[in-house]
C-alpha cells in the first residue's frame, strides 16, 4: 500500500464496482481502481409527503441511508430541513430518483442531478490530468490526493499518449476509401501518419485496427468525424464480423452513445450530433467538439481542469455548460444545495420599473464621417469583473443589509455581508485570464509557450462571456434577471464615467458599444 505519484485521468460510476477511478501512474502504468464513493441527494417539502417518501424508499430493492438534515439553501436566510437519500452504490442513483420524481413530483428536491465528476471532484478536488498521489491495495483505491491546482499558470503536462483517426473525406459527403492514424507529439498536424488501413474489405481493416489499438493503448482517441460515423461503422462491423474492438480500456463496460439533439439559442437552431463516449480512455471528435477550431486541445485540457467536468464531457459541452459546472461545484463546496429546476421567479415590477431596468448595454451611435488619430478602448472582461468586483449573484441582489451597496439606476441594493456564488465561482478564473495575457504580452512571438497560452485564455473568455448571459437565462440553477439587470447598470455606468474622462482629457467619443469607446485625439 505504499504510495506513488500519476496523474488523475478520469472516474465514473459502475453496476458492480462503486467508481471506477483511473490513474496514470509515473511507472508508465495504466491503474484501473475501485472506490466505494456513495452518492446523496436531498427531498424538501411538507412532513408527511416526506415521511411517505422515507418509507416508499425503505421499501426499494436499492440499499441507501435515509436521514433528515438540516442544509443550507442559497435563497434563504434559514437552513432547509430536508430529507438525506444516501445511495450506497452511485450508479444507483439516478434509477431510483426517477422513480421517487414519478412517485412525488409534489416535493422539491436538491443534488440529484449532477455528474459524478462534480461530485468526486467536490469530495477530493481531482480533476482530469491532476497531478496526484494515491495508494491502493488489491485494486481498490485507498488514498487520493490531488497536489496539482486548477489555476496554476504554468501546469504540468501529462505524458498521454494519444491516437488520432481521421478518415479521408466528410462521410457526409461521399464514402471514404481509407482512415489515416497519427500518433501524436506536440502539434496535431506535425504528427507523420503511421498507418493507413483502407475501408475494403472490412475483415482486415478490423482485424489490423484491433492491434493497432493494444499495441499503443491510447489515452485520449482523438477523431474526425467520430461521433457522427467513424466510431459508429466501426461498431458496426465489430458485431458484423464478431471481431471485438478495444475502443473502451475498461473491458466491463461498454461504449456510452448519446442521441443528436437540436435546439434553439440566440436565434439560431443548433444541431448537436450524437456523442460516443468511452470509458478508461477518452473519445474526442474534433468536427463535433464545441469551439475545438478556436483553442484545440489545449483549451479542452484547460476547460477540464477549471470545470472538473470529464475531458471527453466537457469538449462537446457548451461554455454555458461550463459556467455552470463551476458554480455548481462553488455549492458543492460550500454544502449549499443545489436545485433540481430552477425556482426564483422574476420579482413583480411596475412598468416604470421594468422600462428603467431592463436597458441593456450602452450603445451610443458611430458619428458618420472617416476620422484619424482614433484610439479603441475596450474593457477587459467587463461584465465578469462587475459581477465579482460589485459581488453580484443571485442571491445577493435585491437583498438590504446594513453593508449593502446601491446598484445605479434601479433602485436595488446589493448585500454584501457575504460574498456571492457567482462573485467565488468568477474570481479566479478572472485572475487567471490576467495573468495569462500579462504573460502573452511579455512573451516574443518565438517563445513555444504562446499558443498553449492563447488557447487556454481563448477558452477562458468563453466561459467568462457565457457567466454574464447565463445569469438571465430562463432554466439557470442559480440565475435571476434582476442580477442579470444589476451587470448591465454598472455597466452603463462605467462606460459613462470612461467617456467623461475621455472628454476631460480632451478627446471626442466617436462611438461606444457596451465595453468598448472609440476616441479621437488630435495629433495624438
Amino acid at each position: 500500500m505504499a504510495e506513488s505519484l500519476g496523474w488523475f485521468l478520469d472516474a465514473y460510476d459502475h453496476p458492480d464496482d462503486g467508481v471506477v477511478v483511473w490513474i496514470l501512474d509515473d511507472s508508465g502504468a495504466r491503474l484501473r481502481l475501485r472506490q466505494d464513493f456513495p452518492v446523496t441527494f436531498y427531498a424538501a417539502g411538507a412532513s408527511p409527503r416526506l415521511r411517505r417518501l422515507w418509507q416508499f424508499i425503505e421499501a426499494q430493492p436499492i440499499a441507501a441511508n435515509l436521514s433528515r438534515q438540516e442544509r443550507r439553501d442559497l435563497f434563504s436566510a434559514e437552513p432547509l430541513v430536508v430529507l438525506a437519500i444516501q445511495v450506497l452504490q452511485a450508479a444507483q442513483q439516478q434509477p431510483l430518483f426517477r422513480k421517487v420524481t414519478a412517485e412525488f413530483p409534489d416535493l422539491t428536491y436538491y443534488d440529484a442531478d449532477l455528474p459524478l465528476a462534480l461530485r468526486y471532484a467536490a469530495a477530493c478536488g481531482a480533476f482530469s490530468l491532476a497531478r496526484c498521489r494515491h495508494s491502493s491495495r488489491d485494486g481498490q483505491l485507498t488514498g487520493l490526493e490531488i497536489i496539482d491546482s486548477p489555476w496554476d499558470l504554468d501546469p504540468p503536462i501529462a505524458p498521454i499518449d494519444i491516437l488520432y483517426l481521421e478518415p479521408d473525406q466528410d462521410p457526409a459527403h461521399a464514402p471514404p476509401a481509407h482512415i489515416a492514424i497519427r500518433r501524436v507529439r506536440g502539434v496535431l498536424n506535425d504528427s507523420p501518419i503511421l498507418y493507413r488501413l483502407p475501408l475494403q474489405p472490412e475483415r482486415p481493416l478490423l482485424i489490423n485496427l484491433r492491434a493497432i489499438l493494444k499495441r499503443h493503448d491510447p489515452d485520449l482517441l482523438l477523431t474526425t468525424w467520430g461521433d457522427t460515423w467513424l466510431l459508429a461503422h466501426l461498431m458496426e462491423l465489430s458485431r458484423r464480423w464478431h471481431i471485438p474492438l478495444p475502443l473502451n480500456r475498461d473491458p466491463t463496460r461498454r461504449p456510452s452513445l448519446r442521441r443528436e439533439r437540436t435546439y434553439y439559442s440566440y436565434g439560431q437552431v443548433i444541431y448537436r450530433g450524437p456523442q460516443i463516449h468511452l470509458f478508461g480512455r477518452w473519445h474526442v471528435d474534433r468536427a463535433n467538439a464545441m469551439l475545438y477550431d478556436d483553442y484545440g486541445l489545449d483549451g479542452v485540457y484547460e476547460l477540464a481542469r477549471v470545470t472538473s467536468l470529464s475531458l471527453q464531457t466537457v469538449a462537446r459541452a457548451s461554455p454555458g455548460s461550463g459556467i455552470s459546472a463551476m458554480q455548481v461545484l462553488t455549492a458543492l463546496r460550500h454544502g449549499i444545495l443545489v436545485p433540481w429546476r430552477k425556482q426564483q421567479a422574476e420579482r413583480l415590477k411596475s412598468a416604470n420599473d421594468m422600462l428603467r431596468a431592463d436597458q441593456g448595454g450602452l450603445v451610443y451611435q458611430p458619428t458618420i464621417g472617416l476620422h484619424r488619430d482614433v484610439a479603441a478602448v475596450d474593457f477587459i472582461s467587463m461584465y465578469p469583473s462587475i459581477m465579482a468586483h460589485f459581488n453580484i449573484s443571485p442571491e445577493t441582489v435585491g437583498v438590504d443589509s446594513p453593508l449593502a451597496t446601491h446598484i445605479p439606476q434601479l433602485g436595488l441594493c446589493i448585500n454584501q455581508e457575504r460574498r456571492g456564488l457567482v462573485p467565488q465561482t468568477l474570481e479566479p478564473l478572472l485572475e487567471k485570464r490576467l495573468a495569462l495575457k500579462a504573460q502573452l504580452a511579455c512573451l516574443p512571438q518565438w517563445d513555444p509557450r504562446r499558443r498553449p497560452y492563447k488557447a487556454r485564455a481563448s477558452a477562458h473568455k468563453w466561459l467568462l462571456a457565457t457567466c454574464f448571459g447565463y445569469l438571465g437565462y430562463k432554466n439557470a440553477r442559480f440565475g435571476r434577471i434582476e442580477a442579470h439587470e444589476a451587470v448591465t447598470a454598472y455597466g452603463r455606468d462605467a462606460l459613462l464615467s470612461a467617456k467623461e474622462a475621455a472628454e476631460d482629457l480632451g478627446g471626442q467619443v466617436l462611438h461606444m458599444y457596451v465595453d468598448g469607446l472609440w476616441i479621437q485625439i488630435p495629433g495624438a
